[in-house]
């Protein structure tokens, strides 16, 4: 019986290395036996059996394999891949942006980058933003910074004389 494929000793050994991989996955394994039962001499629907996977799974997996070598074994991630010089030029723009002596929105950093060519909405930017570390929050809109303390104590003094029971410190409260 004539073997599907041929294997070579040194691709025998990257299978090898693949299938005991700490990184590999069932999918990866199975499709690692795949190959060698098909260099064994093993038919694609004996494998299928064997393997549970239909025969025309096998076939795509050993055709794939011999075009595309050790790399068809592991499957292709959903979706482009990324792209690193669009990702590096917006991170680098928004560092630019971060260094000003200011605070930004989300929406307002989008509109800044646009003067850089760049157009991305907010949601976009907080992502980037969570992918460079930077920390954002929702401004808090608060008059502390602008507030005496002392007219403050003054008038919360003023305040608690004025509600309905007063209760003085350090007086017992009694029951009923």
């Amino acid at each position: 019986m004539r073997p599907l494929l041929r294997v070579s000793e040194a691709e025998r050994r990257r299978l090898r290395e693949i299938a005991r991989s700490a990184d590999a996955g069932w999918v990866e394994r199975e499709r690692v036996e795949m190959v060698q039962l098909a260099a064994e001499g093993w038919s694609a629907p004996r494998i299928g059996a064997h393997l549970d996977w239909s025969a025309a799974t096998v076939r795509r997996v050993l055709r794939a394999y011999v075009q595309r070598g050790a790399e068809a074994l592991f499957p292709a991630l959903p979706g482009r891949k990324p792209d690193l010089p669009h990702r590096q030029a917006v991170e680098a723009a928004l560092q630019s942006l971060l260094a000003l002596p200011r605070a930004w929105t989300a929406a307002q950093l989008a509109r800044a980058l646009e003067a850089h060519g760049m157009h991305l909405g907010p949601r976009q930017v907080r992502r980037y933003l969570g992918g460079m570390g930077a920390g954002w929050r929702r401004p808090q809109l608060t008059l502390e910074h602008k507030q005496d303390a002392r007219s403050v104590a003054a008038e919360r003094r003023a305040l608690f004389r004025l509600k309905k029971s007063p209760r003085r410190e350090g007086a017992a409260v009694l029951p009923g």
